[in-house]
């Protein structure tokens, strides 16, 4: 028989002891009845009746077709009595996505509208409007993280970072496990410039998700980014060596930014003294061209002759004076030093 990696993830809260009641009943007899048992989820490791929930981490296992089918039925049966929260499951093999799914509640109880209604105007750009949708969301469901969360992105481009950060926070209390909250709540360090608790908000992140979501790259980056700044060269240059190698299509976000990434790659090993390597990393940035996510020439060429210079090879001269022709004062300064 033919398995695959199966990984599940995610948080759901069920708003009362009635629902979540409810949801036990109905488990108890589909999974005996009708799955027979062939599914991934263990009632008893992921529900917690106390504060009426499921919550999964992370589950790995090895599924048959049946039994990813089975599990992905039972998740979408429990989403009729959730009231927030969300579920993802991916459906691996050699490592290639064969099936990914994420799973929200769409009831028409109120938390639910208003939550799903806040995210609408989010992506419309109404970002005030979204704020007061999301805030009665949390109103109607105080325990409601995902509002908490999408309220905290919100807050954070209308420049509210207290009232982001306090939303981020109490997103992370609810759910723990919040790979999108600890990004945001990292963020908003990064522009308090609290680069070290940035650092570790999103480490979190990364651990939260997995590399088949673009948060974990994203995560990562930042977190490059931070130690970067801090002059951590080496913690820098594994961050930005895992974004290099990796391929992404072009309808992920991160694709965007593989010029950014291998040149913030060169400025690590540059860092490191590993010359060869990144005047490799310069290189293949230049060869990129024009992207939405772009280094200035002036830059590329700047670092790169910087490296050429290092490295003991030619040309580290023409470059500068591509760089001064395209602005870059530090690079006029450095062909005047000679």
């Amino acid at each position: 028989m033919t398995t695959f990696k199966t990984i599940i993830s995610g948080h759901l809260e069920f708003g009362s002891p009635r629902s979540y009641e409810k949801v036990m009943m109905m488990l108890d007899h589909r999974i005996e009845n009708y799955y027979k048992n062939d599914v991934l989820i263990k009632i008893d490791e992921v529900f917690q009746p106390d504060s009426a929930s499921m919550d999964i981490p992370r589950l790995i296992g090895q599924a048959s077709d049946k039994c990813f089918r089975n599990t992905l039925s039972m998740l979408e049966m429990i989403m009729q009595y959730a009231v927030a929260g969300s579920v993802s499951i991916w459906k691996l093999e050699d490592g290639t996505c064969l099936e990914y799914k994420k799973l929200e509640p769409s009831s028409d109880k109120a938390a639910v509208q208003s939550f799903l209604h806040g995210r609408e105007l989010i992506s419309e750009g109404k970002e005030s409007e979204a704020r007061k949708v999301l805030s009665k969301a949390i109103e109607k469901f105080e325990r409601h993280a995902l509002a908490y969360e999408r309220r905290g992105h919100v807050n954070m481009h209308l420049g509210n970072l207290d009232d982001a950060l306090y939303d981020f926070s109490k997103s992370i209390k609810i759910n723990p496990h919040s790979a999108d909250a600890f990004y945001g709540q990292g963020t908003v360090y990064l522009k308090q410039d609290k680069l070290d608790k940035a650092i570790e908000a999103f480490g979190q992140s990364a651990k939260a998700s997995i590399p088949h979501q673009p948060v974990y790259w994203k995560a990562r980056r930042k977190k490059g980014n931070c130690h970067l700044e801090l002059d951590q060269y080496a913690k820098a240059e594994f961050e930005f060596k895992l974004l290099t190698r990796r391929t992404f299509a072009e309808s992920n976000p991160n694709y965007a930014f593989r010029q950014k990434d291998l040149f913030n790659y060169g400025r690590a090993l540059l860092g490191l003294k590993k010359y060869d390597e990144a005047i490799e990393a310069f290189d293949r940035a230049l060869a990129i061209g024009n992207e939405k996510e772009t280094i200035s020439e002036a830059d590329q060429f700047l670092y790169r002759g910087i490296a050429l210079q290092k490295a003991g090879k030619e040309g580290y001269r023409t470059d500068w004076e591509r760089a001064a022709k395209s602005g870059s004062q530090k690079a006029a300064r450095l062909l005047q030093e000679g």
